[in-house]
């Protein structure tokens, strides 16, 4: 399957912290495009089919935070996780895992992913129509490296993770040969 050339053009719904707002929520809405995002930055990201699952707590994401440091100092400005989940899943799930540097973008309406070719239905596990599991390297909005993982297809009966991890991504941009991901340093719990 050949991947796009460059990000699509999307505009994200998206919650930012807000005091002016007040009150116990002090969030509100903000919509970001592809081009904020994306545009003059050297951006790593990844794409699960969804928060609070398994490999995507136990490792994918856990891993990416754990690694954030190197990233950056092989010029890498943000890691972005996206997923086909709405802005309040987004926010509570990396609350959970106690995410702290990686930018949750969230995919309500799945129209990035589509636009990627990457949306899949995952109705055999009752997720509806999701992202399946990539990682890539964009630079300025161009696609410079996209992995993506084997076994692309709809209501796939397996979870995929060899190539979209944090340690592939990290050998790619250090010129090194991956090894796959690593054991998951977390529990999943759920």
């Amino acid at each position: 399957m050949p991947a796009p050339s460059h990000v699509p053009d999307v505009t994200f719904k998206t919650r930012v912290r807000d005091e002016s707002v007040g009150g116990p929520n002090p969030y509100r809405w903000q919509d970001m495009t592809t081009k904020e995002i994306f545009g003059g930055k050297k951006v790593v990201v990844f794409s699960l089919p969804g928060a609070f699952t398994p490999t995507c707590s136990s490792n994918h994401l856990p891993r990416y935070e754990e690694l954030y440091e190197e990233f950056q100092a092989l010029g890498v400005d943000e890691i972005v996780c996206v997923s086909v989940n709405d802005a309040f899943v987004m926010f509570k799930w990396g609350r959970e895992l106690g995410n702290e540097k990686i930018f949750l973008l969230p995919d309500g309406n799945g129209e990035f992913t589509r636009k990627m070719g990457m949306l899949v239905d995952k109705a055999n596990l009752g997720f509806g129509m999701r992202s399946w599991r990539y990682s890539m390297l964009v630079e300025d909005g161009e696609i410079a490296k996209m992995f993506i993982e084997p076994d692309f297809a709809d209501n796939c009966p397996t979870d995929p993770f060899q190539v979209s991890d944090a340690d592939t991504m990290l050998a790619y941009l250090k010129g090194e040969k991956a090894s796959g991901p690593t054991e998951a340093r977390r529990a999943f719990e759920g």
